[in-house]
């Protein structure tokens, strides 16, 4: 599981440092990413650092806590406010606030907080992952394909047109995807899964148990050898046993 991205917000530079040192002790999946003094800080490091859960002081000088949801249009984050005084709690929950923590900030009390926080975004996460599996199973019918890149062992979630693939080669136990007008990215699934996932109807073909190719992107095509000279200048195969189905896709 990646980390979570955490930010917090207090304008008082002691209790920014306590509640620091308290999560970095707590949680090793915890990134405190950005530590903020009053709410315009805060707006800019959320948009810079994409946070997943932000700990907010109430009070503060010219903006209280809640009034962050004046600055964006959505919250994308998740928020635990952190309050001296309980009766900021119903304050709190109107903005739909995972929780409020009671300064001085018990143990406890914060882990119980983190643990809410955690199965909030583990929920949200799981949203996000049928919606964008109904978005592929759309896309067989509008020309789309959402895939989980990897990058730098990250993973993040990328939308394509069909047109826009060249080829897809198998590269291990992963497929590197290949575009017409940007890097090769790779992929941890191999290419079985790909051929479940295009349509049938689709101008691919597996030509070899290495590749996929989409016709529409061949430029020439040598039989003898079994070569395939695709778009950008890339160099596909296509193996004996799918010669002839293949001279016949790529003539029709």
């Amino acid at each position: 599981m990646n980390k979570l991205k955490v930010i917090i917000v207090d304008d008082e530079l002691a209790a920014r440092n306590v509640l620091q040192n308290l999560l970095v002790r707590y949680d090793v999946e915890l990134d405190i990413v950005a530590l903020c003094q009053d709410i315009p800080e805060a707006v800019s490091s959320i948009k810079e650092f994409k946070p997943d859960l932000v700990f907010l002081d109430v009070q503060m000088p010219d903006y209280a806590g809640y009034e962050i949801v004046n600055f964006f249009d959505e919250l994308t984050f998740e928020i635990i406010f952190v309050t001296a005084y309980d009766q900021f709690a119903i304050k709190a929950f109107e903005i739909n606030a995972i929780d409020y923590i009671v300064k001085p900030v018990e143990r406890n009390r914060l882990s119980e907080s983190i643990s809410k926080a955690k199965e909030r975004l583990k929920q949200k996460s799981q949203i996000e992952h049928y919606q964008l599996l109904l978005n592929s199973i759309h896309g067989k019918e509008m020309g789309k394909i959402v895939l989980s890149e990897l990058s730098d062992g990250q993973v993040s979630k990328r939308i394509l047109n069909l047109q826009e693939i060249i080829a897809i080669e198998a590269s291990g136990a992963y497929s590197k995807v290949h575009l017409e007008n940007d890097s090769p990215f790779l992929i941890s699934r191999n290419l079985k899964y790909f051929q479940s996932l295009l349509p049938e109807n689709s101008t691919f073909f597996r030509s070899h148990r290495s590749w996929i190719l989409n016709i529409e992107h061949v430029l020439k095509f040598n039989p003898r050898f079994g070569d395939v000279k695709m778009t950008n200048d890339l160099s596909a195969k296509v193996s004996k046993n799918q010669l002839e189905k293949f001279e016949e896709r790529s003539s029709s």
